[in-house]
């Protein structure tokens, strides 16, 4: 990279350095100076004009050697060229100064502003007339001298070299900072050589101290970065410093605001304040970092209800904008970026508005700044919180800079404003002094007055510019070589102190380790900062946490267990949301057209919970639970299944027993009087078989009561299916006997030869074992099983037992009931027989009974909820089994018990006539 250009004409002329310089061209050495800021230079005839920079020195091939030569007025004005090197423009002279062996320069705003003027045009502007006295420019610059005489009077840091200085003003103009900067790279001299010597000579100061904010210090590192001359500024926090691309000599010992917007936003979402205003000082500190802090508040549900910019000179009517915008929002806190004066300028405005009751969050530009709080007569900032550079002490810093001896031995003239307006006095020789205002002596005591200057809040900032200088010292103590004494005969450029400060790592003599990384920062530690109220209306200003980047993102903010107060003295922490947070149990859903901060809560759906508060979806709950009332957790669902503990299990067992003892009486009846006549007639054997199989259906039912199993539920099918077969099969086979019987009285006939006892049991057998088959084949293709049923109820599990084959099931119960209808058929057959002799009557009522049971069984089933399905399911079983054994044997006890008389064989043989069923 070159610092010469060549024009359109051919010729070279002296600026930046381009990215693409001319193949042929020889870069001049880092060494080599200008001869000062505008120059042109002659190469034979032709004469071109540009910026001589510092060490710059370009040959053309077939030229002679480029000299840098001053553009004088005699030229322009078409008279022949001064052929001295001359200075374009007026020197700039430093406030402060001091000749030693290596300087080292300062850019420092002493005053805040400057007169405004009118340029005609017409004559040439004067220069930039310097209002508004900054005592912190006065604390900062006496850092610098505090450090470079502690530096000269060290044996240990470079011994045998004393460090000088030369402070500029930059008046907080950029458009000066920048010229000055051009001053402290290339000379002020007028004329600093004659026409034979060219423009060498090495540069004027090895590093730059300042400026204080990031805006100017961007404009001067841009100028003169392509010299790689060390500017290291002590406050100037903007990230884009970072970009060591278009900043390549830029270093700072205060951390970037990559961090301190990152923090910012963290410290925001750890007190809730979703729902924030935000205002930033338009320029480069501000906007870049309000954008970092936007856009890590979006990432944390951070939502900015407006973001608005302003500066000092912004007309009336745009600041009005700005205090309407605050007047409508509902946000109560306000984040800021913004300087110190922009926020004088806000005070104001809030007080004349009154706008009260806003709890503000500041950057380290104000937060700790003990005139921003002095200006706050009217409590606009009570409360704040935000982030500071931790404390700091260094021993005799104070002292030294409450002795004012060194200003006034560099400057006269910076002395006696700097006395006037810190003791509103007036010197007799001054020419503004009037009669009624106190003389100054010069003897007056600094230590007893209540001022800025005396208040050593910003020593955080102070010890960042003691160890900005001492950066530089240590530098030079390195390229110097220096142990006992230094090598005096090595040649300086500022490229190689550059490249060793960022190598640089040292501890200062108050035990902190000063470095930088490959961006030229510092490590990241903040204070955090509550302004509390004190006695006299003074404010505390109160550590109460930190904050550490280089600590893991859950442990990099630390809160301190203390009192915090907010705005209005209040110790609640303020609310600051646009929706007020969603309680367990319900999610959020966002409002149209607004910001997600903004939203609604809707309860959860059924069967959805949410646990945690502004949950934005609802989680279902797993089959087996369901959420509570407030759906804020699942819970286990109640199973259900038919038990033996509760009433309708219990009334059903003792159904169902109460069916079985009555059997077993009636079978002990019919056992008793098993000789009688009408017990003998009935065809003993299938009665006492089918009291067995009632028996066996009775107890059955009780196989569907309890929880669930997979033997129970394989045995309740099958016990079901068979025990009714076995009774049908009984009862079909005592019709058949009934039927055979009757037609065995008849003239000729021998058809009980064809049923006799051992048919009727094989035939009984037969029909059992079609149905033990179907029940085998069922229990091994696909048997019934125990199944959690969460569909039938929303917050019940049915315990049940699922078919396994429905075919299986279907099959079983459609042989019961082809059974029925054939048994059914046959007793219809046999209802005309006579009275004394027909049982089909008996058998045709009960078998109506079992079929009408079962008929209505079907609908109740299906309609039934839950464990009311396995009720109806019982019911119907105990039902036909009742039905069997009244229909069937109660007639028959009744006979044997209470008419005996009746219970004779000439009874049973007589002949009645037939009636109709």
């Amino acid at each position: 990279m070159s610092p010469w250009l060549e024009s359109p004409s051919g010729d070279w002329v002296a600026g930046a350095p381009a990215q693409d310089s001319h193949p042929n061209h020889t870069a001049p050495a880092p060494s080599e100076p200008s001869c000062g800021w505008w120059a042109y230079w002659r190469a034979g005839p032709r004469r071109s004009f540009g910026l001589c920079p510092a060490g710059s020195r370009g040959q053309r091939p077939g030229h002679q050697a480029l000299a840098c030569e001053p553009q004088p007025r005699a030229w322009l004005q078409g008279g022949a060229p001064d052929p001295r090197c001359r200075l374009r423009g007026d020197p700039e002279i430093p406030l402060l100064s001091k000749d030693e062996d290596i300087m080292i320069g300062g850019i420092i705003s002493f005053h805040l502003r400057w007169k405004n003027r009118q340029d005609t045009y017409m004559d040439k502007p004067l220069p930039l007339q310097c209002i508004s006295l900054n005592f912190r420019g006065f604390q900062y610059a006496q850092v610098i001298l505090f450090a470079i005489e502690e530096i000269n009077n060290s044996t240990e840091l470079l011994p045998g070299i004393s460090l000088g200085y030369k402070i500029y003003d930059a008046c907080a103009s950029i458009a000066r900072g920048v010229r000055v900067a051009l001053a402290l790279t290339n000379g002020n001299e007028v004329v600093f050589a004659p026409s034979e010597v060219p423009c060498i000579r090495p540069a004027q100061v090895q590093a730059i101290m300042g400026e204080t904010f990031s805006s100017p210090c961007m404009a001067i590192s841009t100028v003169i970065g392509p010299f790689n001359i060390p500017l290291i500024s002590h406050f100037a926090t903007c990230a884009c410093l970072s970009d060591k691309t278009k900043y390549p000599s830029f270093l700072r010992t205060i951390p970037s605001d990559y961090y301190q917007s990152r923090a910012l936003a963290q410290l925001v979402k750890y007190f809730g304040w979703t729902w924030v205003g935000a205002i930033r000082t338009n320029d480069d500190y501000g906007n870049n970092g309000m954008a970092t802090f936007t856009e890590t508040a979006q990432q944390l549900g951070i939502c900015l209800e407006y973001s608005v910019s302003f500066y000092r000179t912004d007309p009336p009517d745009k600041i009005q904008k700005i205090i309407d915008i605050i007047k409508a929002s509902t946000s109560k806190v306000i984040v800021t970026f913004i300087s110190p004066t922009e926020l004088y300028v806000l005070m104001y405005e809030f007080f004349h508005h009154n706008l009260t009751g806003y709890q503000w969050v500041g950057t380290e530009a104000w937060i700790f700044d003990s005139e921003t709080a002095a200006r706050d007569r009217h409590h606009i900032l009570d409360g704040a919180i935000g982030l500071s550079i931790p404390k700091a002490h260094v021993s005799g810093m104070r002292e030294f800079m409450l002795d004012v001896k060194p200003l006034n031995s560099t400057s006269n003239k910076l002395f006696t404003e700097f006395w006037e307006t810190l003791f509103s006095c007036k010197f007799k020789k001054s020419k503004s002094s009037a009669e009624n205002q106190t003389e100054c002596t010069g003897h007056e005591d600094v230590t007893e007055v209540q001022h800025s200057f005396t208040d050593m809040s910003l020593m955080p900032i102070f010890y960042n510019v003691y160890k900005g200088v001492y950066a530089v010292a240590h530098a030079l103590h390195n390229i110097l070589s220096c142990n006992k004494t230094c090598n005096n005969k090595v040649q300086l450029d500022p490229l190689t102190i550059l490249q060793h400060i960022k190598k640089i790592r040292f501890t200062t003599k108050e035990g902190d380790e000063v470095y930088f990384n490959e961006n030229g920062d510092p490590a990241a530690k903040y204070e955090i900062i509550n302004w509390q109220p004190a006695e006299n209306g003074i404010v505390d200003f109160v550590a109460v946490g930190l904050y550490d980047a280089s600590l893991p993102a859950d442990k990099q903010l630390n809160l301190q267990n203390k009192s915090l107060f907010w705005a209005q003295n209040s110790t609640q922490v303020p609310l600051s949301v646009c929706s007020e947070k969603c309680p367990p149990g319900t999610r959020k859903v966002l409002q149209k057209g607004k910001p997600v901060c903004c939203y609604d809560c809707l309860r959860c759906a059924e069967g959805e919970t949410s646990n945690i508060t502004d949950s934005v979806t609802c989680v279902r709950c797993h089959p087996e639970f369901w959420p509570n009332e407030r759906r804020d957790a699942c819970v286990k669902k109640e199973t259900e299944f038919l038990s033996y503990e509760e009433i309708m299990g219990a009334l059903l067992t003792a159904a169902s027993l109460f069916g079985t003892c009555m059997t077993a009486v009636v079978a002990f009846i019919f056992f008793r009087y098993r000789q009688t006549p009408i017990v003998r007639a009935n065809n003993s054997e299938l009665s006492f078989l089918l009291l067995f199989s009632l028996t066996l259906c009775f107890l059955c039912s009780l196989t569907f009561i309890g929880r669930p199993s997979q033997w129970s539920c394989m045995l309740r099918h099958t016990a079901f299916g068979i025990t009714f077969v076995l009774c049908i099969s009984c009862v079909l086979g005592k019709t058949i006997v009934v039927l055979m019987a009757f037609r065995a009285t008849l003239p000729g006939s021998d058809v009980m030869k064809w049923f006799g006892p051992a048919q009727q049991k094989l035939s009984v057998l037969g029909f059992t074992l079609i149905q033990v088959i179907i029940c085998i084949l069922w229990l091994t293709i696909s048997p019934p099983f125990p199944f959690k049923n969460f569909k039938k109820f929303k917050n019940k599990i049915i315990l049940e037992c699922a078919l396994g084959s429905a075919v299986g099931f279907w099959a079983v119960l459609g042989y019961i009931g082809l059974l029925a209808m054939l048994c059914f058929s046959l007793a219809f057959l046999a209802r005309k027989l006579p009275d004394n002799f027909n049982e089909a009557k008996f058998i045709t009522f009960s078998i109506l009974i079992f079929c009408a049971v079962w008929i209505t069984f079907i609908p109740a089933y299906v309609s039934s909820p839950g464990k009311f399905s396995v009720a109806v399911e019982i019911f119907a079983i105990l039902a036909s089994s009742f039905g069997l054994l009244i229909c069937i044997f109660i007639p028959k006890c009744y006979i044997i018990l209470l008419k005996p008389e009746k219970n004779t064989k000439k009874n049973m043989m007589g002949k009645g006539a037939p009636k109709s069923l």
